[in-house]
């Protein structure tokens, strides 16, 4: 797989980037090895300032300080300190996900929430963001040539949420949860992938209204005889 081909998915069966990230929010891992964590700072800035494609591990050593051996002990493939890189960005995420999450008092306050602070923290991460603009391919190919994976795993945990919303009673029994979150989902990569002329994606507001005209209405029960 080459770097960034997929951000979200993995192989079968193991837990996803995201899955992972989250987990690690919930649970407040701390990863303790000062020398691993000096290198993904300097992967992170080389990579903001470089891209991914255009940077090599003897690029991230320099950068670090340490020698090309002591980056390949920590990560095997430039591959898999891509995926470390990308996983601790996501992280960073939810922990501020978490923090903002308890402010939304309704099922619908937190579907608008999701929507716009995860558009908001990718487009404005420096890494991430920034990928969008120098090395626009790069996400696209991530979201459309994975054989739908990263969708699916991004689907998998909007549907998670959304059960938890079901068995709080905050969401009708008979909601279809699945194909709910599929097109929410799908929603938000389109926004990512194509740049809109009629919506600002920097607006936090009209993100905001976007999402409580077209998404909040997905909560409701579909009417009789519809698929």
């Amino acid at each position: 797989m080459e770097p960034t081909q997929s951000f979200l998915a993995t192989a079968s069966g193991q837990k996803s980037l995201l899955e992972r990230a989250y987990s690690d929010a919930v649970e407040q891992v701390d990863d303790q090895d000062e020398s691993r964590a000096r290198i993904l700072d300097a992967a992170y800035e080389q990579f903001c300032r470089m891209g991914i494609q255009r940077s090599t591990m003897d690029d991230v050593a320099r950068r670090a300080g340490v020698s090309r051996i002591t980056v390949y002990r920590r990560f095997a493939t430039k591959d898999a300190l891509v995926e470390q890189v990308v996983r601790r960005e996501f992280r960073r995420y939810f922990d501020q996900f978490l923090v903002e999450i308890q402010q939304a008092a309704t099922a619908a306050d937190r579907v608008v929430l999701g929507f716009v602070s995860s558009l908001r923290a990718i487009r404005r991460n420096p890494l991430i963001g920034g990928l969008i603009t120098t090395e626009p391919d790069l996400l696209v190919t991530s979201l459309i040539k994975d054989g739908g994976m990263t969708v699916a795993t991004v689907r998998q945990f909007v549907a998670g949420q959304l059960r938890h919303e079901q068995r709080a009673d905050n969401v009708p029994d008979d909601l279809d949860i699945d194909h709910v979150a599929e097109l929410m989902v799908r929603v938000s990569a389109s926004f990512l992938a194509i740049p809109s002329h009629l919506i600002d994606l920097d607006d936090d507001g009209q993100l905001a209204a976007v999402a409580r005209r077209f998404l909040v209405p997905m909560l409701e029960s579909p009417p009789p005889g519809t698929w």
